[in-house]
């Protein structure tokens, strides 16, 4: 059971969408902070926008988009019962997903190394 693409994708949607709660949270922490002031808000966003943070922002859309994809595979999956696709269907998504971070990862990295400007 748990060497199956079934239980490689559960898991693998259980953990990022934990992700994504942790980061609303963490949004609503720094926004939450714009009624307790300026210097308060500056403080907050000081943090998450350091370079580690930053490095964790490309995980985060690695979360979103494999999260996304592999709903989207779920509900072709539930409402066209093309359950014998399930296998590629899950190497289409981490493929999709693969492809979109590094579209958007690489300006993150660039940023970092170069600063910005």
């Amino acid at each position: 059971m748990y060497k199956t693409t079934g239980y490689f994708s559960f898991l693998l949607r259980r953990i990022t969408g934990i992700a994504l709660v942790l980061y609303v949270f963490a949004h609503i922490w720094v926004i939450g902070s714009a009624v307790q002031g300026e210097q308060v808000f500056n403080q907050r966003l000081g943090i998450l926008t350091s370079p580690l943070f930053r490095i964790g922002e490309i995980a985060l859309l690695a979360a979103v988009f494999y999260h996304g994809f592999d709903g989207v595979r779920l509900l072709i999956v539930n409402w066209f019962k093309v359950t014998d696709r399930r296998k590629s269907m899950l190497l289409a998504a981490l493929v999709l997903t693969t492809l979109m971070v590094i579209a958007g990862g690489v300006p993150i990295l660039l940023e970092i190394l170069h600063g910005a400007g």
